[in-house]
């Protein structure tokens, strides 16, 4: 009985114990349950969305760039057109829809996005690609069925910080060598700054439409502008034996004189010829030059020396660098015998240090003479001392022996009857800049050879 007893009390004790701790863990639970939802939905609300696949990679590979374009700060004459800029507002509740043309293909590609030169942040809410309509350049109707969806470590929006570049998500979707893909994006609150990234030299049509048209077909009614904005690159995923050549240059590379929305640049004829060859239609060719550019000074855009850690070094999958430009630096520099000694000796320079810095990440660099620009009213002195400049560069870049190779362009396409000139079946018109003609010679003078792939030679980059 005294055993009993014991029992009941023991059992009551533990009873009591029970209820003391289911109240304290209901009191518990008030108190955090609250803190928990909280933070969940906050989370949530940036969260990646449900049912985004984890895309992975279609075979062993890695990133290689298959087009590029360089960011620049966008002068007020290439700002969007009315009314997509206002003061300290810029496409607000507005749809950019953009053409690109792409060197090489891949079944999986990553788009990059700049705010390189943006005087705020840039509130992307939206981006797609699709197939352009009849696959051409610059046209605002894409493929039905072809729209895909852009993201951003898994959202749909992403929010670009002042003077950066956002990734993409890798993205299943084939693009073909030498193609033309669709960007569409839409901003619903616009970028608050005057200060905006692009490249307004695209000889490209793009399209700017009121409201969110992402995944429409066409925009009708859209206002065409000949520029981009904010894309900066496109990468596909590729095997390791793909690469790409990284061309810096200006207005020659950029395509003035060139056919809009025909892309006929030399560096789009150069990715033809590579495209058509066996041993080297595995690599993408990637032009990051800009009108104007210089080597030395700001000028559109940074200097070459400035540029070129972002423009050239930062990229995925280049091998090769081609360095075609010091013709504004030239061109700009007073026309004396004693301002234009010193340019020579600064461009000499400053092709070292591009040199340099370019070996030291494993890229072979090539050398590319300079042009004729006798007639231009702008460039063209009459005591010749700009001629007799770039005579200097042209024969230090083909006989230093510090380039790995030299890319003749000054041959190819100078006046037999008058070298200090352009062939006059190659010029634009302003005897400074190429027409197709001109860009085409320009192409079918870089030898293919340059591009087969052999091993560093040893102490490769020590100086």
């Amino acid at each position: 009985m005294k055993e009993d007893n014991a029992s009941a009390k023991s059992r009551r004790r533990s009873s009591i114990r029970d209820l003391l701790a289911a109240g304290i863990i209901a009191v518990i639970l008030a108190v955090i349950t609250p803190v928990i939802t909280a933070a969940w939905a906050e989370n949530a609300s940036t969260a990646p969305e449900r049912g985004t696949p984890q895309i992975g990679p279609a075979m062993n590979g890695h990133w290689v760039h298959t087009w590029t374009a360089m960011p620049q700060l966008t002068e007020p004459h290439n700002m969007p057109p009315a009314p997509f800029t206002q003061d300290n507002l810029v496409l607000a509740d507005a749809t950019l829809r953009q053409t690109i043309h792409v060197s090489i293909g891949g079944d999986q590609i990553r788009l990059r996005i700049s705010n390189a030169f943006g005087g705020a942040p840039l509130p992307i809410t939206a981006v797609t690609v699709a197939l352009p309509e009849g696959g051409r350049a610059g046209v605002s109707a894409i493929q039905p069925g072809t729209v895909r969806r852009v993201t951003f470590s898994g959202r749909q929006s992403v929010v670009i910080p002042v003077g950066a570049q956002m990734v993409s998500d890798p993205l299943n979707f084939r693009v073909a060598p030498g193609s033309n893909l669709t960007i569409t994006m839409y901003l619903a609150e616009g970028q608050a700054s005057n200060n905006i990234t692009s490249h307004p030299g695209s000889r490209t049509t793009s399209y700017l439409l009121a409201g969110n048209h992402v995944n429409a077909v066409d925009l009708p009614g859209a206002t065409p502008t000949d520029h981009w904005y904010f894309i900066s690159g496109l990468e596909v995923w590729a095997r390791h034996t793909t690469s790409a050549i990284a061309i810096l240059g200006d207005s020659l590379t950029d395509g003035r004189g060139s056919t809009t929305n025909m892309n006929n640049r030399w560096p789009d004829r150069l990715a033809e010829r590579l495209r058509a060859n066996r041993g080297t239609a595995d690599i993408a060719v990637l032009n990051q030059a800009a009108g104007g550019n210089r080597v030395l000074n700001d000028g559109l855009g940074p200097n070459v020396l400035a540029r070129m850690d972002r423009d050239i070094l930062a990229l995925s999958g280049p091998q090769w660098l081609i360095v075609f430009e010091g013709i504004n630096d030239i061109g700009t520099a007073e026309a004396t015998e004693e301002a234009q000694q010193q340019v020579v000796e600064d461009l000499i320079a400053a092709y070292e240090q591009i040199i340099v810095r370019a070996h030291a990440q494993g890229l072979r660099v090539y050398g590319a003479t300079l042009l004729p620009f006798g007639g231009n009213d702008m460039y063209d002195d009459p005591e010749g001392h700009r001629e007799a400049a770039r005579q200097a560069v042209n024969r230090w870049i083909r006989t230093s022996g510090r380039f790995d190779a030299v890319i003749d362009f000054d041959r190819a396409v100078r006046d037999p009857s008058d070298p200090s000139r352009l062939r006059p079946e190659a010029d634009e018109g302003d005897h400074l800049h190429l027409n197709p003609t001109g860009y085409q010679m320009l192409a079918d003078a870089v030898p293919l050879h340059l591009f087969r792939w052999t091993s560093l030679p040893w102490g490769f980059g020590f100086n």
